[in-house]
C-alpha cells in the first residue's frame, strides 16, 4: 500500500474514521495509553493540536493495550480520562492492536514503509504523514511531541 489514506479506524464512539477523509492535511498519529509513564505526552499532543491544527495538522490518538496492559479501559473511560486529565479534544480512535497477529493494518504498513525500527515498541510512538498520505517519519516514545525535530518535521509537512 502506498498511502495512509487506504486505512480506516473507528472513533471512540464507534463511527468510521477513514484517513482518506484527511487528504490534503498532514497527520500525526500516535499509539496512546492512559496508564503509561509517557501518558503526560497527551498534554504536549494537545498543544501541538492547538498550535498546528488551525494550519491543517490533524493529531490522532489510537489507544493501545499491547504494551504493559496500560490501556485497560473501554472507550468511554478512555475519552473521560483524556478530557478530564489533559483537555484532549483532538480525534481519539477506538482501541487497536499495534503489534502481533492482530495488529491494525496501519501499524503493519508503517513497518513495510520504514522498516522494523518503525514498529512500535511501546506506547506513544508518533507517525507523521504528509498531505498526500506518505509516511514521512516516525518518532519513538522517548521523543516528546514538542521536541524540536518533531516541530520541524510538522512545519515542513505543513
Amino acid at each position: 500500500m502506498a498511502s495512509a489514506y487506504e486505512f480506516s479506524f473507528k472513533t471512540l464512539g464507534g463511527a468510521p474514521y477513514p484517513l482518506s477523509a484527511l487528504a490534503g492535511k498532514p497527520i500525526l498519529l500516535v499509539n496512546t495509553a492512559s496508564q503509561c509513564g509517557y501518558t503526560p505526552q497527551y498534554a504536549d499532543l494537545q498543544k501541538l493540536w492547538e498550535i498546528y491544527g488551525p494550519r491543517g495538522l490533524v493529531v490522532l490518538g489510537v489507544p493501545c493495550n499491547d504494551f504493559g496492559a496500560q490501556e485497560p479501559g473501554g472507550a468511554e473511560e478512555i475519552a473521560q480520562f483524556c478530557q478530564m486529565n489533559y483537555g484532549v479534544d483532538f480525534p481519539m480512535m477506538a482501541k487497536e492492536h499495534a503489534i502481533g497477529e492482530a495488529a491494525h493494518p496501519f501499524f503493519r504498513w508503517v513497518v513495510a514503509e520504514k522498516g522494523v525500527l518503525a514498529r512500535p515498541r511501546w506506547n506513544f510512538y508518533k507517525y507523521l504523514i504528509d498531505k498526500n498520505g506518505v509516511l514521512l517519519d516516525f518518532f519513538v516514545s522517548t521523543t516528546k511531541p514538542e521536541a524540536g525535530r518533531v516541530k520541524r518535521a510538522i512545519e515542513k509537512a505543513l
